[in-house]
């Protein structure tokens, strides 16, 4: 089936998403939060909401707008993933989300759906911005435009050591515990639904479930474990991730507030989160 361009640069109705204390706290044991980060999962202590939380309101409307491309859903995966924060997220709120496709883009053996979104509480004041690349497989070669370049945030420099090194396995039980934020596809769950669209091993890892142990790190690493002084982080995810597998973030603070990341494996020593990097209040 033909993607539907028509989609591109037409915003879609605002959506609402209300969430309480105990959804914040989900998500954060989703990505991974111990118990010595007990300021993101008591209620006593508020709780404070990590940062990446703004993928959990995003991802309705930002599904939404892949369904409207037209393209088969189940050869859909998460290619990139970025976030900009303009205020803390509080524990209890509604936010309204407006999502729009920037662009769907020809890469030949498949395409990529660029779409940003907008989060908002109800007064109408911004509180983040995301932007997501989506991947649908055999979808290309349609005739369309490659993606236009973007500038470089932070580069890993070539040559030097991390300044930070964060180790963390994930469960075996990970992706189940995840999707319980509001990601259902059934890749990060089924076996037969994993190998039947290419992944014989099983049921891969939510990209935005790697994305948000990145964030953790970048803030243990880089923020002396305070994520709320992370003001904007991004990920390629480049390689899939397995449930059970450990997760590697290296950090290298190549300028003031400015941390260049990448994510790998390390059972088998491959880059799975690359093109990454986090903004820091200083």
């Amino acid at each position: 089936m033909a993607l539907d361009l028509s989609i591109v640069d037409k915003p879609l109705e605002p959506q609402t998403f209300s969430y309480s204390w105990k959804d914040t706290v989900l998500y954060a044991l989703g990505i991974g939060a111990k118990k010595d980060e007990l300021d993101w999962l008591y209620e006593g202590r508020g709780p404070k909401v990590l940062p990446s939380f703004a993928v959990v309101p995003m991802f309705k409307p930002m599904l939404d707008c892949v369904v409207k491309t037209g393209g088969d859903l189940s050869m859909v995966v998460h290619g990139k993933q970025g976030v900009r924060v303009h205020a803390e997220l509080p524990p209890e709120a509604t936010l309204s989300t407006v999502a729009r496709v920037r662009g769907i883009y020809d890469m030949r053996k498949f395409a990529i759906v660029v779409i940003d979104c907008e989060i908002k509480d109800t007064s109408g004041k911004l509180l983040a911005d995301t932007t997501s690349q989506i991947i649908i497989r055999g979808a290309g070669n349609f005739g369309g435009e490659l993606p236009p370049k973007e500038a470089k945030v932070a580069e890993v420099p070539k040559g030097q050591e991390p300044d930070f090194r964060i180790e963390e396995k994930t469960s075996p039980e990970q992706a189940l515990l995840y999707r319980l934020s509001g990601d259902w596809n059934p890749l990060h769950a089924d076996p037969e639904f994993a190998a039947r669209v290419g992944f014989e091993q099983g049921p891969i890892l939510h990209g935005l479930c790697t994305f948000g142990y990145m964030v953790r790190h970048a803030a243990k690493g880089a923020c002396g474990g305070d994520p709320s002084k992370l003001t904007a982080f991004e990920t390629k995810f480049s390689k899939p991730v397995w449930p059970g597998e450990t997760l590697v973030t290296e950090g290298w603070n190549v300028a003031p507030g400015k941390i260049a990341l990448q994510v790998k494996v390390k059972e088998r020593d491959e880059a799975v989160g690359t093109a990454s990097w986090a903004l820091a209040r200083t």
